[in-house]
């Protein structure tokens, strides 16, 4: 089976092509074309700038994914159209969708919705060889991105429970919000990272210790607005030849990115000792960070042992085509040939 697949969620126009075989997953292509640095000088995403650039996008992404599946493996045109229907933002989700719609009209093929967070976690099993992912199962998955920070108890492929959300900022909004405190490009994720690895010695004079929101709590739900807050007023608090120094900089960037951290792997833990669960999933944007996947692993080891964890591939936590394109193969039963019937849910749950 061929797939084709479409993500145009947020600000990334991505389709990507995969070849299903035998139980077997080959990722013919799988492009991306982003726009950060349209968006960089906004500190964040423009729905309607993104939408404009999605439409823009769209046919020479197609051609060039199209291009490279075909040097890899001859086809005339794909069995199934997957396609991102939500969560997201709604102009972005429904440039795509109409998209998907046309290609689905134009070659006479089914087309699958998909949940965008479901693609997230099947992230996991692009580079795993069986499909049979229902021994992986039951596991506690832990979703981190710029809109999202869930985590959700997965008995089987389709049964779902969010056992635990943040109340407010995600934890990438949250990366996002402080690094323009300190000053540093968006996204705030990658940028925090970076500066928190500058820092080789501690100063004692910007010694820096934040909260960490919810860390205690008896639920598994996060908090990270108050983060910020608590970031803010350090930095205001601070004169202006110490808030601009490089140490200071790097010392609050390490100190956010491992309060984030801190609670992140508190919380997983906590639920999976409490579902007792050992097969822990990671997905989103933010499971990028090295340091964050470094720490997990040592404390995973450390307090739940001979327990599986799954992080995907750098490539493929952030927004990409492939993962939707795993997520609408597994969902096939839900393809529709009358496709103008599918619409859009950019508060969609899983």
């Amino acid at each position: 089976m061929i797939i084709l697949s479409i993500d145009t969620s947020c600000d990334d126009t991505c389709i990507a092509i995969l070849k299903i075989e035998k139980k077997k997953i080959k990722v013919l292509s799988n492009i991306i074309s982003s726009q950060v640095d349209i968006h960089k000088k906004y500190g964040g995403v423009y729905p309607s700038l993104a939408k404009r650039e999605h439409e823009k996008n769209l046919v020479p992404v197609l051609k060039q994914a199209l291009q490279k599946a075909q040097n890899k493996k001859k086809f005339k045109k794909p069995d199934l159209i997957a396609v991102t229907i939500g969560p997201g933002l709604d102009p972005c989700l429904w440039v795509g969708l109409n998209f998907a719609k046309s290609l689905s009209l134009v070659w006479d093929i089914p087309l699958v919705p998909v949940n965008h967070i479901e693609g997230h976690i099947f992230a996991n099993f692009l580079s795993k060889i069986n499909l049979n992912f229902q021994k992986l199962l039951p596991a506690i998955c832990l979703i981190v991105s710029g809109g999202h920070t869930q985590l959700i108890l997965i008995k089987k492929i389709g049964n779902y429970k969010i056992i635990g959300e943040t109340r407010d900022d995600a934890a990438g909004e949250c990366f996002d919000k402080t690094a323009r405190i300190l000053g540093l490009a968006y996204p705030g994720g990658p940028s925090i990272a970076q500066e928190a690895e500058k820092l080789l010695i501690s100063d004692s004079q910007i010694a820096i210790k934040l909260p960490r929101p919810m860390i205690y709590s008896k639920d598994y739900d996060f908090s990270f607005s108050g983060l910020k807050t608590a970031v803010l007023y350090d930095y205001k608090k601070r004169s202006k030849k110490i808030r601009t120094s490089q140490k200071y900089i790097s010392a609050m960037a390490k100190e956010i990115q491992q309060t984030i951290i801190d609670v992140l792997i508190k919380k997983t833990i906590k639920a999976a000792k409490d579902y007792k669960i050992k097969n822990i999933i990671l997905g989103g944007g933010v499971i990028a960070n090295k340091e964050l996947q470094k720490q997990f692993k040592e404390k995973i080891k450390k307090e739940i042992p001979n327990s599986l964890l799954l992080i995907p591939d750098s490539n493929l936590c952030t927004d990409n085509a492939a993962m939707i394109g795993i997520a609408g193969y597994l969902n096939k039963n839900k393809a529709l040939k009358d496709a103008q019937k599918i619409k859009v849910n950019s508060n969609l749950r899983i």
